[in-house]
């Protein structure tokens, strides 16, 4: 027979994974080689989590890795921003993968920031080449 401490605990699991998975973004490609490499898992902070602001996208600065969504690709990506550019006011972002030759071909405004890479004392958190398992199974 399950007590309700044990019951307690599971339902605790289940929300602390839920949560986790949340906060994790797999890498497709080799665009930000050789800090990330296709496979590896990002850990992020969201702009809208339930609806807690994880960080502010106003506050983005050169250097920081971010996932956003892109006017010229179908899926989220993950790239740096290399230059925080105001136009008439607003604020654009300049990405660039670090291993393309070029910046992404459109600026960024802060809106399509959707996440930040965490990082602890200027380093991603990542945990390697556990993503393959979903690339494999999306077939990516």
């Amino acid at each position: 027979m399950t007590s309700k401490k044990e019951i307690l605990a599971y339902v605790i699991i289940i929300i602390i994974g839920l949560v986790a998975a949340e906060h994790m973004n797999v890498v497709v490609s080799g665009s930000m080689e050789p800090v990330l490499y296709r496979g590896d898992i990002v850990v992020v902070e969201k702009v809208n989590f339930l609806g807690m602001n994880e960080f502010d996208p106003d506050t983005l600065k050169v250097d920081d890795i971010v996932v956003y969504n892109a006017e010229w690709f179908p899926n989220p990506v993950i790239h740096r921003i290399i230059n925080v550019t105001e136009v008439n006011g607003t604020t654009y972002y300049t990405i660039k993968g670090d291993n393309n030759p070029t910046a992404d071909p459109v600026l960024v405004r802060p809106e399509q920031i959707t996440e930040k890479v965490l990082t602890i004392y200027n380093n991603p958190v990542i945990i390697p080449k556990v993503g393959y398992i979903t690339l494999l199974l999306k077939g990516l």
